[in-house]
């Protein structure tokens, strides 16, 4: 005799809510978990791709892996060198900033705010470092001892390092038998429709990850590309951090703009420096608008960029660098599903039941009076 769903729905409610109380408080070890599975999800259509020509599914996991080894390695190699010189143009700027800082900067906003000169700060980098060079001496001697003792957490995030690809392999050479099995676990007449949620999910996280990633690497490109032209010492720099921070809607313009201008008027000192910056992020953002995100990305993921900003601070909030990882797919899960309820709600005898009412009534009241 088979227990009734009564019965079991109780203990499945208790497990499921225990599972989210143990991810919730393993978060600080779930990231290379996290991580492999986002690199096996990413991975799962090529892998099926070269499967579907004949390819085992161990070897095209082995061919993604390798691709995916020689793209980050191509990579780091051409963008380290651009990378370290224009930190190394950063730090000898700083002297520049500083001296600009206060003797154009400071002195303008006591001019032009009418401030007497004791509300206005002053830059003593010099004289402040003077006087805590031993506080730092001593900070720094306290951060090497604290390096020293802390091998045991040099080892484990090392070890989370090698754990991200032995995972993320693991993940996508079983995919296929992983996503059948978990599909299993519902209800019988819960399947069909579990899998057409599935689907839908899987078509809405699918396209966004994959089209965002495509256009925050475009981005890079063009922001890079961009501040190069106009001359920019810092451009590759620049152009990394805003493409990064692309993720979240405007916010890479946003940052990238503030950073390039400010390092242009440091380099140039010229206003026509801040109109090439703003003529560079205006033409990213217009291609962005009506060429990338349309074409790379779609509206299929059905979330306001207010909601995508939410949703990323709130993972971060709840569960750190984890949270940032999946905030966007479980809000994309989260819309989709909140489609399918709207649906049925406006579609229940609760939602339409007064109309309906009057209707029949005003129908049987026509008819009496025929």
């Amino acid at each position: 005799m088979r227990p009734s769903r009564q019965f079991l729905g109780l203990p499945l409610l208790l497990a499921l809510a225990l599972l989210l109380w143990l991810a919730y408080e393993l978060r600080p070890i779930l990231s290379p978990f996290v991580i492999g599975a986002l690199i096996a999800y990413l991975g799962d259509p090529v892998t099926d791709w070269l499967e579907h020509r004949g390819v085992g599914r161990s070897l095209a996991v082995t061919l993604v892996f390798l691709g995916l080894t020689l793209l980050i390695i191509g990579s780091a190699a051409i963008m380290l060198p651009l990378l370290l010189s224009q930190v190394n143009v950063l730090v000898r700027g700083i002297p520049v900033a500083y001296e600009w800082a206060t003797t154009s900067v400071l002195p303008w906003l006591r001019t032009t705010l009418d401030l007497p000169p004791e509300a206005v700060p002053k830059l003593q980098i010099k004289q402040t470092l003077a006087e805590n060079w031993q506080s730092l001496g001593k900070m720094m001697a306290a951060l090497g001892r604290y390096v020293g003792s802390s091998s045991a957490n040099l080892a484990l995030s090392l070890g989370n390092a090698v754990l991200v690809p032995v995972v993320a392999f693991y993940l996508l050479r079983d995919w296929d038998k992983i996503t059948p099995k978990v599909m299993n676990l519902l209800p019988e007449d819960w399947q069909g429709k579990g899998k057409e949620l599935a689907r839908e999910c899987d078509e809405v996280i699918g396209a966004f990850l994959r089209g965002q990633l495509l256009v925050m690497m475009a981005l890079t490109l063009i922001y890079s590309l961009g501040l190069v032209t106009i001359g920019l010492e810092v451009a590759v720099a620049i152009g990394v951090f805003a493409g990064l921070f692309a993720i979240v809607p405007y916010l890479g313009t946003v940052m990238g703009v503030g950073a390039a201008a400010v390092a242009a008027w440091i380099q140039f000192g010229e206003f026509s420096a801040l109109l090439g910056v703003a003529a560079v992020f205006t033409v990213a953002q217009m291609i962005e608008s009506y060429i990338l995100t349309p074409y790379l990305v779609g509206d299929r993921i059905g979330l306001h960029p207010v909601a995508v900003i939410f949703a990323v601070l709130a993972g971060g909030q709840l569960a750190g660098f984890v949270g940032v990882l999946i905030g966007l797919p479980l809000a994309a899960v989260i819309a989709v599903l909140l489609r399918h309820v709207k649906d049925y709600y406006t579609a229940s005898d609760f939602y339409a039941g007064d109309s309906e009412q009057r209707t029949v009534s005003g129908a049987l009241k026509a008819d009496d009076g025929g």
